[in-house]
């Protein structure tokens, strides 16, 4: 965070962090599926898929969610 590029990129990973805790998602395990899927997709125009990925999302795998978390009513 030494400097303005640094500060953005830790900007964007922390609400990233928060708000998969807000959605009762595991934090670290929510950024590894990002990244690893993003990695894969990087060349690909078509962005509807990215739906797929927010934290709200019902298609994300299970490996993501907290298990201390209450379910969704």
């Amino acid at each position: 965070m030494d400097t303005i590029d640094g500060a953005k990129s830790s900007a964007i990973i922390y609400s990233i962090t928060e708000t998969a805790k807000a959605n009762n998602l595991n934090p670290y395990r929510y950024l590894e599926y990002l990244l690893e899927v993003l990695k894969d997709k990087q060349d690909q125009k078509d962005r509807l898929f990215l739906d797929k990925l927010l934290p709200w999302s019902d298609e994300l795998p299970a490996i993501c969610l907290n298990k201390t978390a209450k379910a969704k009513p």
